[in-house]
């Protein structure tokens, strides 16, 4: 009980804490190809020298290539590191900040997903700080006097949003996932090039979608208070997702609605600046670490059984939500139009083809429980949960409840 206590005084403490922390303003380009823009926007801020990084994936299939012919085209030398996996770690960042340093880089492009942006963030923050350690940048809080190498984002999945925010996940030296929020992160340009989502596989899509429709879901149902204006935002994030999700999924060439997907990640990602996360991405990470499921696939799997048994609490944000969503008008009851919201987010997972989790173990609860608290306390949640409410959604996402809703 004494625990719990704790949790429900701590919660808004997150909020409070992320408020002052300064966010990148970046400017944004978009559409298809726009990464072959990437030499202009160098040359015009004066840079003559730039670090590319990307992935052994995205390399092999040379998306790279137009951006460093692009910068060559503008009289600029790079080199390319290409050497980020999908889990990485510090000997990662340790080489990456090196190369950096020793090739006088006066700019990262970081072309790629989640991991990729992460990386290149590390590297960007370890290559200013060279008298510490990189075990020493994978701290809580990672102050940079005088801000980053200067960044320039595009990623390569509609989902993250990592192209901006100020968080970065690094595994550090003993094998253990560092969440470390940079303070003084310098991304001056994020680019939404949807050419590199168009032969995405459906399953992808529609887990980085999710994933995206997450973070603006959260983001308005949080108890932080982050005002009107990104407020909006997070509600765009979500109507983008809803619209044009099932578009790219019928028709994966669909290059406006892949526009419009890139934009939702977007303001996804400045959901998580802004509003942080909640219990959906608590019990995501959890799930996820034990049972080795990719981020959107358990962002999935519980995005409906956690905000059910939160709807109770978030009545008026989730039928506000509706509402702008256009499931809703006016005169409809706020409880009619928050389950007419839910119900289209049912609908969108069944669309989607995800499944409950019955992989979860029931012996395994006690031990979720307490990363999932331990985790929450890291978000601004609308509620907060004791064990037993934890079991209840989590019997739900196994599939043992058909509907539950909270007190």
């Amino acid at each position: 009980m004494a625990s719990y206590v704790l949790q429900r005084v701590a919660r808004k403490l997150p909020g409070m804490v992320i408020k002052p922390i300064p966010k990148p303003k970046p400017k944004v380009t978009e559409g298809f190809g726009k990464r072959a823009k990437v030499g202009e926007i160098c040359k015009n801020a004066g840079y003559k020298s730039v670090m590319v990084i990307t992935d052994k994936t995205l390399y092999a299939l040379g998306y790279y290539k137009a951006i460093v012919e692009s910068l060559v085209k503008n009289g600029i030398h790079c080199i390319v590191y290409h050497d980020i996996c999908t889990e990485p770690n510090s000997e990662i960042i340790d080489t990456g900040r090196r190369l950096a340093v020793e090739s006088e880089a006066e700019c990262i492009v970081a072309i790629g997903g989640g991991s990729v942006l992460d990386s290149s963030k590390m590297i960007a923050a370890g290559a200013k700080l060279r008298h510490l350690s990189t075990h020493a940048l994978l701290l809580k809080f990672l102050p940079v006097d005088g801000g980053t190498l200067p960044m320039i984002t595009i990623p390569s999945t509609a989902g993250t949003g990592a192209e901006f925010t100020v968080g970065a996940v690094v595994t550090n030296h003993k094998g253990t996932k560092c969440s470390t929020v940079i303070v003084g992160l310098n991304v001056t340009n994020v680019i939404l090039d949807n050419e590199l989502m168009i032969n995405t596989p459906s399953s992808v899509t529609a887990a980085c979608g999710i994933d995206a429709l997450s973070h603006g879901l959260e983001g308005c149902v949080a108890s932080v208070d982050s005002g009107k204006r990104n407020e909006k935002k997070s509600m765009e994030c979500v109507k983008l997702v809803l619209e044009n999700l099932p578009k790219v999924l019928e028709t994966p060439k669909d290059i406006n609605a892949r526009k419009k997907m890139c934009r939702a990640a977007f303001l996804g990602g400045n959901a998580i600046n802004e509003q942080l996360a909640g219990y959906v991405h608590a019990f995501a990470h959890s799930i996820g670490a034990m049972y080795h499921v990719p981020h959107g696939n358990a962002i999935a799997v519980c995005l409906l059984p956690v905000m059910n048994y939160q709807k109770n609490q978030c009545i008026y944000k989730l039928s506000t939500l509706s509402r702008f969503c256009g499931f809703a008008d006016e005169e409809t009851d706020d409880i009619t139009a928050a389950d007419a919201l839910l119900e289209r987010l049912s609908d969108l997972l069944k669309l989607c083809g995800f499944k409950k989790a019955d992989y979860i173990m029931r012996e395994d609860y006690h031990e979720l429980a307490s990363k999932i608290s331990d985790d929450a306390i890291n978000y601004s949640a609308p509620i907060t949960l004791k064990h037993d409410e934890i079991f209840m959604i989590l019997d739900n996402i196994r599939g043992r409840n058909s509907h539950i809703v909270g007190g």
